[in-house]
């Protein structure tokens, strides 16, 4: 249907362990996210996003887990953390008591020329949480692109939908992409949260709270760098309907005065609430 238009900018992530940025601005230029059409009856459309072409689809497996169950649905959750792990990317990926091994999933991963690195599986109240540890294939590091990472959230997303269609009434990709999209809808004036707080003399902490979209990643680092904000380290959180983010900010190495983190807070408001559109080919 419509897509943002095209920013000259680029970000790569790096460790924080050597005190620098964890993103690094450079110049390049990619398409932001595209919504696709939703499918018709008689074809399922994809997962994809115009910056990261196609994204893998698993084909079935006997790790695919079938479940029948007439209960209610439990509430979907892909979190990629980019802090608790200075060498690798850490995904968690939570469906209540419903997912299996998920090794259709991994394969997915390294079709996008990743390593899983660790995995393990625990379980508390809310269900089981599967969590791996990833790096690049060609660099053994955890995932420096921002585009990447979107890439490993929409896979991951797309393999719940292919393996777990009751899963597409609980997320916000279902509207487009699944079977049964969800009953409630998102209000995204509503939904919309952003604030950002002190977190020491160096950097803030800035969150953000919105209705979910394919490119909702890439696009929030974007807003940031365009006004000079530098984004050192982050956690991105897919809860059902909702994204939420969480990223250390600095400006010039200094944590965020008053004005600009209101500065910050509106544009990305703004950006949010009215995103720019355009006519785009799929």
């Amino acid at each position: 249907m419509a897509s943002a238009s095209a920013a000259n900018c680029a970000v790569y992530l790096t460790t924080n362990t050597n005190n620098l940025p964890l993103f690094d601005l450079k110049n390049h230029s990619w398409r932001p996210a595209l919504l696709n059409r939703p499918p018709n009856n008689l074809e399922r459309t994809r997962l994809t996003s115009s910056m990261i072409g196609i994204i893998p689809r698993a084909t079935p497996s006997p790790t695919a887990v079938e479940n029948d169950d007439t209960d209610t649905v439990p509430t979907p959750k892909v979190i990629i953390d980019q802090d608790s792990d200075p060498d690798a990317t850490i995904v968690e990926i939570t469906f209540g008591d419903r997912l299996g091994a998920l090794l259709d999933t991994m394969n997915s991963l390294k079709s996008l020329g990743l390593n899983v690195v660790k995995a393990n599986v625990y379980l508390d109240s809310s269900g089981k949480h599967n969590k791996f540890a990833i790096t690049k294939a060609s660099t053994g590091r955890k995932v420096e692109d921002p585009e990447l990472l979107e890439a490993i959230r929409l896979t991951i997303i797309n393999n719940l939908l292919e393996y777990h269609p009751e899963s597409s009434s609980q997320l916000a990709m279902g509207v487009a992409f699944g079977i049964e999209p969800p009953k409630a809808k998102v209000d995204v004036d509503i939904a919309t949260h952003i604030h950002v707080d002190d977190d020491g003399p160096d950097r803030s902490l800035l969150h953000v709270e919105t209705a979910d979209r394919p490119g909702l990643l890439v696009d929030l680092v974007r807003i940031i760098t365009d006004i000079d904000i530098a984004v050192e380290s982050g956690e991105f959180d897919t809860e059902g309907l909702l994204a939420k983010a969480k990223f250390h900010v600095s400006y010039k190495g200094k944590a965020l005065i008053k004005p600009l983190q209101q500065v910050l807070a509106n544009s990305l408001r703004y950006f949010l609430r009215r995103p720019s559109t355009e006519e785009a080919s799929f």
